[in-house]
């Protein structure tokens, strides 16, 4: 009976303490998981909208919000119409390769008959395309380009040379697929006539090769090609196939800058097809359009910036009268532009001391764009919608926080996804104009779980650097904050070009562990220095050529700032990040050694000579270059400067930022006879999850810092 009283007491007890904080256990069992509505598409219409749940691809109305059946039954992890809605291509399960490519099986039906189709006889495929007539998909298999029809279900292959880690057809390598953001490069005339591809020849690139351990007594090893700073990359060609006579024609491209070519894009016109390519030298990008008749090639205009482009976030919109909207830094700020079909500016649409960060579309009939912009400060992200005559704006979302918007086919409608860093996700179903009409789902039960173990809000400040800027930050104090005491101060940031960590949206990752180490007495705060985006080009591009110089001086000005704040003990004051961020906690330990007692750097970059070309050649050109830029912004090169506590983390398997990174910092430690502490998770890549590893890995963190701050 004692010993069942005292089991019941101690179950009492911790009942009573949970329900009063935010744990690990409780982060990873889900407890705090919040909802969300997935695969949100209008149909043609414009007045019906279709969402996965589970066992269907449900259709609702936007008039009513009401679920009015389904379109097709089975679980599917996502789906894609054709131009006209008779067919879908349903994802029915996925293997990933790298950050974006996968292997996936499909089926397509035939939403008039009810056919069923395995694409590709039910074997896995890449990057599957419906052509604009609905009547063919084409596909990769095995870096090879293929098309099915989907009448006859004749399979008919375009390419034949395709080899793993020498040629790709169609399809990017791992460094075009991580840098500019999308694995497939090709794409069908309007017409259906043609499909324009590019071919990617990287035989002469030099090949990574990383031990997996497993569980076999030999490891085994994972090989691809990987183009680090200033070495080959890929040779880029591109080709037309003519569906009618099988023949294929090499587009001639010799006279435009021609070393990448990230972009394949479709026109309003039956037979045209875009090509956006650039120098290895990213500073300027050529738009050319090609007629895949006779294979001419017009440049339409050519982009340039004293610095660099962002080739990897790039805005090409046709018309239906085939001018076209375009992205640019031009003035200083993210805006869009309209051209007429031969590429001559017709006037800039929208202009400010703030940047269109995404284009959702054009309505012919009211002669509007639809865009979400930094309007209200570049913390917030808002929805409006711009008329492309007159320039008048209208605000369609809320005033604050981050707000998207998934419009309806006809524009009259549209599902808002808003939050703030006070209130998770909601879903709200709007008219054309902003006008709620329902919410759809919201977060609220998530948030009175947070609020009932003492969730702490986020407050937004600015702090100065020593040029005169402005930075944003956020801060998380305790729930029981005291003024009057002395707190120590545990430092988060990412810091890469055009990034942005400081932002008034709710955060579902981090942000958890965060308010788990306020409460148990840490001051958690973020600052985005220069190089980080949303506040022009200005600031983020001051950091050309000299990767991490002003990116780790603004976190060490910083943290100065924070620590002569009277309620921080600036003797106790830690820095974490990952990737760039651990990169920069890995300066912060070095350059920054009298300021930051402790820090933690996962996946850290230690030297950008190991990192990528496309990336790291954006910033800093080629080492052969720029030297200096390399090897002053190194933290291996400070690697004698280590005073604090200082943990570095790497997956063994990361394919994006090496495991040589953190072999080669450790080494410059320890021949400078520096402690610290490593730890390598086996086989895990960049992310670096799976089973009980996220759980131990923060676990790990958390007991660094309750030790060393």
């Amino acid at each position: 009976m004692k010993k069942l009283l005292l089991t019941l007491t101690v179950i009492a007890a911790f009942q009573n303490a949970t329900s009063q904080e935010i744990t690990l256990d409780k982060i990873y069992s889900g407890y705090y998981r919040g909802k969300g509505i997935a695969g949100i598409a209008s149909m043609k219409n414009g007045e019906n909208y279709l969402v996965i749940e589970q066992g269907e691809i449900a259709k609702y109305s936007y008039k009513t919000s009401q679920k009015e059946g389904n379109l097709v039954d089975g679980n599917f992890e996502s789906y894609e119409f054709s131009d006209d809605e008779s067919k879908i291509l349903l994802l029915k399960q996925s293997q990933p390769i790298y950050r974006h490519s996968f292997l996936g099986v499909y089926d397509v039906k035939d939403l008039k008959s009810g056919k069923i189709l395995s694409l590709n006889e039910g074997k896995p495929v890449q990057e599957p395309r419906f052509s604009p007539d609905a009547t063919k998909i084409a596909f990769i298999v095995d870096n090879n380009l293929f098309y099915q029809d989907l009448n006859s279900g004749k399979i008919t292959q375009i390419t034949e040379h395709g080899v793993k880690n020498k040629v790709l057809n169609g399809l990017a390598d791992w460094v075009y697929e991580e840098e500019f953001g999308h694995a497939r490069l090709y794409e069908w005339t309007k017409n259906s006539a043609d499909i324009l591809f590019v071919k990617l020849v990287e035989t002469d690139v030099p090949e990574i090769f990383i031990p997996i351990y497993g569980k076999s007594l030999y490891p085994s090893e994972m090989r691809y090609k990987y183009p680090k700073a200033g070495e080959k990359n890929s040779v880029a060609t591109a080709h037309i196939y003519h569906l009618a006579d099988g023949k294929k024609t090499t587009v001639n491209l010799e006279q435009f800058k021609n070393y990448y070519i990230p972009n394949v894009i479709q026109t309003a016109n039956a037979d045209e097809i875009v090509l956006i390519t650039s120098q290895r030298t990213q500073n300027a990008s050529d738009v050319l359009k090609v007629n895949t008749k006779t294979g001419e090639v017009k440049k339409l205009f050519t982009e340039t910036d004293d610095k660099w482009i962002d080739t990897d976030n790039v805005t090409l919109e046709f018309l239906e009268d085939n001018s076209f909207l375009w992205a640019s830094e031009r003035d200083g700020f993210r805006h869009l532009y309209w051209f007429d079909k031969d590429g001559k500016l017709k006037k800039q649409v929208t202009k400010g001391n703030w940047e269109v960060t995404e284009y959702y579309g054009y309505n012919p009939k009211s002669q509007e764009i639809f865009v979400q912009t930094t309007e209200k400060g570049s913390i917030n992200k808002v929805v409006s919608k711009i008329n492309i005559q007159n320039g008048k704006s209208q605000l369609i979302s809320n005033t604050e926080g981050n707000n998207a918007a998934n419009f309806s086919k006809n524009y009259n409608y549209f599902i808002e996804t808003s939050s703030t860093a006070a209130k998770p996700y909601t879903f709200v179903l709007k008219d054309g104009n902003g006008k709620q009409l329902k919410e759809l789902q919201n977060n609220d039960d998530q948030l009175k779980k947070l609020q009932s173990d003492n969730f702490s809000v986020k407050e937004f400040i600015t702090i100065p650097n020593a040029a005169g800027d402005q930075m944003n930050a956020w801060i998380i104090k305790p729930k029981n904050f005291d003024p009057n005491k002395k707190y120590p101060l545990f430092m988060y940031q990412y810091s890469g070009p055009g990034s942005q960590q400081v932002s008034n949206s709710w955060d579902n990752g981090n942000a958890l562990w965060f308010e788990m180490l306020a409460q148990k007495g840490y001051i958690i705060a973020c600052v985005d220095g220069r190089g980080t985006g949303y506040k022009g080009a200005k600031f983020k591009k001051v950091t050309y050529k000299n990767l991490g110089k002003y990116e780790i001086e603004d976190q060490i000005v910083a943290a100065k700032w924070l620590g002569n704040q009277k309620y921080i003990d600036k003797t106790r004051i830690g820095i974490f990040g990952w990737s760039f961020g651990g990169y920069m906690a890995s300066l912060a330990m070095t350059k920054g050694a009298d300021v930051f007692k402790t820090g933690i750097a996962v996946a850290p970059v230690t030297n950008w000579r190991y990192y990528d070309s496309v990336y790291t050649e954006r910033f800093l050109l080629t080492p052969q270059e720029n030297p200096a830029g390399y090897d002053d912004n190194s933290p291996t090169t400070y690697a004698n400067l280590l005073k604090g506590k200082f943990l570095m983390i790497h997956g063994t398997a990361d394919d994006n930022v090496h495991f040589q990174n953190s072999m080669e910092f450790s080494e410059a430690l320890i021949q400078n006879k520096k402690q610290f502490e490593f730890m390598a998770y086996p086989d895990k890549n960049h992310g670096i999850y799976g089973g009980q590893t996220r759980p131990q890995l923060y676990q790990k963190m958390t007991d660094f810092i309750l030790e060393n701050l």
